[in-house]
C-alpha cells in the first residue's frame, strides 16, 4: 500500500494507544488482525483504504475462512476493521465503510470451560511451606477465583492498590476503566501472607504486588506457566489457565445467585450479552441436575 496508507494505519494505532487507551494486548491484536487485511490489500494491488467497496469487503472473510480461520477469529478481525473505517471516516480520510453488515461465517458457539467448585477448592489449596513462589502463586489463584481478574489486571496491580484490612479491591480494565471488586476472605488471607515474604523477592523501589523470582513484576506467561504446574502438581484433570479462573468465578457466582447485572459488574463488562454466555453454562447445571434426579429422565 502506498506510504499515506500505512500512515493512517499508524496514526489509528497511536489513537488506539492514547486516546481509547487500550492494553498492549489489545493494541498488538489490533496490529495483528489488521497486517491480514492490509495483505489483502497488497495482493489485489489496493493502494488506498478508499479503494476497498463493499463488493471487496465481502471477498475479505470468504478468503479468511477457505484459510480455514474460524468463525470467531473472522468474527474480530471484521470488528477489527470496522473500527478501522469509523477512525478513517472521523478523520474525513473516508466517507463510508464498506465492512458495515458485511457477516462473518457462522461458526459452532463453544462456549467456555469452568472448575467444578471442587476442582477450584482443589487447586487453590497449595501447601507450599514457606517458599515464597507457592505462597505467591496461592495468592494470584485465590484472587483470580475470588474476584474474577483479568490476568491484565491482576499483574497491573501494584503493592499500594491492596489494603490489607479491606476486603474490596480497585482494578483497572479495559478502556482504562476502574471497577471495585470483592475480595473474599481466603483471598485476604493469601494476599496478606504474600505480603510478609514479598520482600524476599521484590526488587528495590518495585512498586508490583506480584513479583517475579527475579524481583520484577510478574508477567502474564509466567502466571499462565504457574498455574498450569500447580493444576497438574494439585490432580486437577484438565488443563487450567488464568481465564478459565474467571469463567468459574462467573458461572459459580451466576449460579449460586442469578444475578447476572451483578455479575456483568463485577466482571467489567460493558455489554449484558457479553456476560449472558454464562446464563448457558448455568442452564448446562441445571440441566444435569434435572437428568441426575428427575426420576423420567433417568435411564433405566
Amino acid at each position: 500500500m502506498q506510504a499515506a496508507a500505512r500512515t493512517q494505519l499508524d496514526k489509528f494505532f497511536e489513537y488506539l494507544k492514547f486516546e481509547r487507551r487500550l492494553s498492549p494486548h489489545t493494541e498488538k491484536a489490533y496490529r495483528h488482525d489488521l497486517a491480514r487485511l492490509q495483505s489483502f490489500c497488497e495482493r489485489r494491488g489496493i493502494d488506498h483504504w478508499t479503494s476497498i467497496d463493499p463488493r471487496l469487503a465481502r471477498t475479505f472473510p470468504a478468503e479468511l475462512h477457505q484459510k480455514g480461520l474460524s468463525a470467531r477469529s473472522i468474527q474480530r478481525i471484521l470488528s477489527a476493521a470496522r473500527s478501522l473505517y469509523r477512525f478513517l471516516i472521523r478523520e474525513r480520510q473516508a466517507r463510508a465503510n464498506p465492512f458495515l453488515g458485511i457477516p462473518a461465517p457462522k461458526g459452532e458457539k463453544r462456549l467456555p470451560r469452568t472448575l467444578t467448585a471442587e476442582q477450584a477448592t482443589l487447586l487453590v489449596s497449595v501447601r507450599g511451606g514457606n517458599n515464597p513462589l507457592a505462597i505467591r502463586d496461592r495468592a494470584i489463584m485465590e484472587l483470580f477465583y475470588s474476584s474474577g481478574l483479568r490476568l491484565a489486571e491482576l499483574t497491573a496491580l501494584d503493592a499500594s492498590e491492596v489494603d490489607s484490612k479491606g476486603n474490596a479491591l480497585r482494578v483497572t480494565g479495559k478502556g482504562g476503566k476502574t471497577r471495585d471488586v470483592p475480595v473474599g476472605r481466603y483471598a485476604v488471607e493469601a494476599i496478606n501472607g504474600w505480603l510478609k515474604v514479598r520482600g524476599r523477592l521484590a526488587a528495590d523501589g518495585e512498586p508490583a504486588l506480584f513479583v517475579s523470582r527475579t524481583g520484577g513484576r510478574i508477567s502474564h506467561r509466567s502466571v499462565q506457566q504457574r498455574i498450569t504446574m500447580w493444576a497438574k502438581r494439585q490432580g486437577v484433570a484438565q488443563h487450567v489457565h488464568p481465564h478459565m479462573l474467571r469463567h468459574s468465578f462467573a458461572s459459580h457466582l451466576l449460579e449460586s445467585s442469578g444475578e447476572l447485572r451483578a455479575v456483568q459488574e463485577l466482571l467489567g463488562h460493558a455489554n449484558l450479552s457479553t456476560t449472558q454466555i454464562y446464563t448457558h453454562l448455568d442452564f448446562q447445571h441445571l440441566a444435569k441436575v434435572y437428568d441426575a434426579a428427575h426420576p423420567k429422565a433417568r435411564k433405566k
